[in-house]
């Protein structure tokens, strides 16, 4: 339906509430928690923070196994050089190379902020922050606690963001972005869920921490939040997102029983001994170690249980290589009729670890299966799979400061895309949270200082937003969200899942062109208070952007890589390491998806990833020892 301006002009919102910051933050997880804490430790600036959901209910509790810094604690041989060759290696070189230094040398720093602030970690015999081992990762890296760190950061970052005069606006759902003439950000357009009343927040600059859009998917870790918000609104106000093609499947969820259907087992399972079997009883993993990561992976269950026992002259178990690999591997044993009773894998750490072990390290995933699934994990295998968990793409942002290229408006967090590349390590999501967290804050802040007087919104386009929301309401008949909703996330799942080819990407966009159409017609019965159907409703058009972005990506990168897995494309191509692909709202209102090229490392950057970890590790004793 097309709306004259006439038809705006009619709409009266003088009665709308306003408020005004200097800097505001949408999503309250550890990203933007550490972006609106950061943001106030500057004088005289006024900071908001909106949450979708109540305070402390963030997906960022979800990420269980530790966050990734290079303090040296457990093994002191770890480094920020070997933090960062193992990032970029993880990324399959494809990660933007300024974050991905700026995440390895900052992490041990914002890290050691938290404990600061009361973070709980667990203790090594020293008393230091203990680190566990993970995929990926040369050393034990993960600061932890037990298997509920995300939820310590959080409860961390609330504790101490409470007292630094944050103004928190809770179950607030961001819909459009607003700008001024010049084209810089003014504010933004939100509306309770509880009332459905509308809020114009004005502010100087915005800062976008607003998580992935998982729940495109079927099968999907992600909670009921990650709906693509900060993808879609940046899109539509002319933002660039980058890489959308790499959506990482973890490759340990539960398949089974139903009660506990996608929800994660951290990899913090094998990082303390599990090990994956198929239904013939055979540790699969050994048979799917990648040619450049032999040398650093064990070869026989011998050398991966010298390893377990701390045997620093042994190398890591294969259930420990990158989660892309183990995912294809798991997908590769089901397909080949090697799979669980309920198509997955056997996760065993019972064999592993005795009981006592497994319920001191382990507590939340012991209680959680005991309770939910009725599976007692110290005395049974779990069943896995792949599951949709995390986006290495997002919104493009420049390195150093996070912002896009729309003046004022920042990403962090999954909502920033380049600092993971073709594939995320475990771990690094939390301490990316903080090390980019607090860097949008500190930059927008200081980017609003600049700004002497509030940008001036136009009225027009608030009432555009408010009337584009609540035709949804208006309509006599439409279509049913929910039906759409679940017709994506099926579409994506046999589509656009972990492994691709042509023919069903493009069958996939065809799709997403007819629930683009569905959806102009939406329609959600009752009204604007307590209304869930309409809430799924609003969400749809940023699942419908983001799904079209990754579908598109996935479509143009004819390679494997990482992540993005293409049955018709095998290998990595040498010429797609030399672009990443954008996605932009074109002058016609249709989705551009374009390769740019990338630009040349720093030349010690460049050395220190390709070094050989024996070259790299002579290095940095050296470094150590001065």
């Amino acid at each position: 339906m097309t709306l004259t301006l006439g038809e705006y002009s009619m709409l009266d919102i003088s009665g709308i509430k306003r408020l005004q910051f200097d800097v505001l933050v949408i999503g309250a997880g550890g990203a933007g928690l550490s972006a609106a804490i950061a943001a106030s430790q500057e004088k005289n600036i006024r900071v908001g923070l909106v949450c979708k959901s109540l305070l402390g209910k963030a997906h960022t509790v979800m990420a269980e196994g530790g966050m990734a810094a290079a303090l040296g604690n457990v093994d002191n041989r770890d480094d920020w050089k070997i933090h960062f060759r193992d990032t970029m290696r993880g990324g399959k070189m494809l990660n933007n190379w300024k974050m991905a230094q700026i995440h390895a040398e900052h992490a041990p720093e914002r890290v050691r902020e938290l404990e600061h602030w009361g973070a709980v970690f667990d203790r090594t015999k020293e008393g230091l922050i203990n680190q566990r081992n993970f995929g990926g990762h040369r050393y034990p890296r993960l600061a932890h606690v037990g298997d509920r760190t995300g939820l310590e950061m959080i409860r961390t970052l609330q504790d101490h963001g409470i007292h630094q005069g944050i103004d928190i606006q809770m179950e607030c759902t961001a819909l459009d972005i607003l700008k001024d003439k010049s084209g810089k950000i003014s504010g933004v357009v939100c509306m309770y869920r509880e009332t459905g009343e509308f809020i114009v927040f004005e502010t100087k600059s915005l800062i976008f921490a607003t998580g992935g859009a998982g729940k495109a998917w079927e099968v999907t870790s992600n909670s009921w939040e990650y709906t693509g918000d900060g993808y879609g609104m940046a899109y539509e106000a002319g933002a660039e997102l980058i890489d959308m093609e790499f959506n990482q499947f973890h490759p340990t969820g539960m398949v089974w029983p139903p009660s506990v259907k996608g929800i994660l087992v951290t990899e913090g399972v094998r990082g303390e001994g599990g090990i994956l079997k198929n239904s013939e009883g055979k540790r699969f993993m050994f048979d799917y170690i990648p040619e450049k990561f032999a040398n650093e992976t064990a070869d026989s269950e011998e050398e991966a249980a010298r390893w377990l026992k701390g045997d620093k002259n042994a190398r890591r178990p294969p259930e420990l290589l990158t989660r892309d690999v183990v995912a294809r591997a798991i997908n590769t044993e089901v397909k080949a009729g090697r799979g669980s009773v309920h198509g997955g894998a056997y996760l065993d750490i019972a064999t592993q670890r005795s009981a006592e072990d497994i319920k001191r390290k382990l507590p939340s995933m012991y209680h959680q299966f005991k309770v939910l699934a009725e599976l007692d994990i110290t005395k049974e295998p779990m069943e896995v799979g792949p599951t949709c968990h995390y986006f290495m793409g997002g919104i493009k942002v420049e390195a150093e400061t996070s912002m896009t290229n729309v003046d004022g408006l920042f990403a962090c967090g999954e909502a920033a895309g380049g600092m993971h590349g073709a594939n995320r390590l475990g771990g690094n999501s939390l301490s990316d949270l903080l090390v980019f967290g607090n860097l949008s804050g500190v930059e927008a802040s200081k980017y609003s200082r600049k700004i002497k007087s509030m940008p001036k919104s136009n009225d027009e386009d608030i009432k555009r937003i408010i009337k584009n929301a609540t035709s949804i309401l208006n309509r006599e008949k439409g279509n049913n969200p929910y039906l759409i909703h679940e017709d994506l996330q099926k579409n994506m799942q046999y589509n656009v899942g972990i492994i691709r080819t042509k023919n069903e990407i493009k069958d996939g966009i065809s799709e997403i062109d007819n629930l683009k159409s569905q959806f102009k017609d939406v329609k959600a019965a009752g009204t604007s208070q307590f209304n869930p159907g309409w809430h799924e409703a609003l969400a749809l058009r940023n699942l419908l952007i983001s799904a079209e972005a990754v579908s598109k990506s996935a479509f143009m990168r004819e390679e494997s890589r990482g992540a993005h897995t293409r049955e018709d494309f095998p290998s990595e191509m040498k010429e797609w390491l030399e672009y990443n692909i954008i996605n932009k709202k074109g002058k016609d209102g249709k989705m551009e998806t374009i390769k740019v090229k990338r630009s040349e490392p720093e030349a010690e950057l460049k050395r220190i990833a390709n070094s050989s970890i024996e070259e790299l590790e002579k290095e940095v004793k050296l470094d150590h020892t001065k």
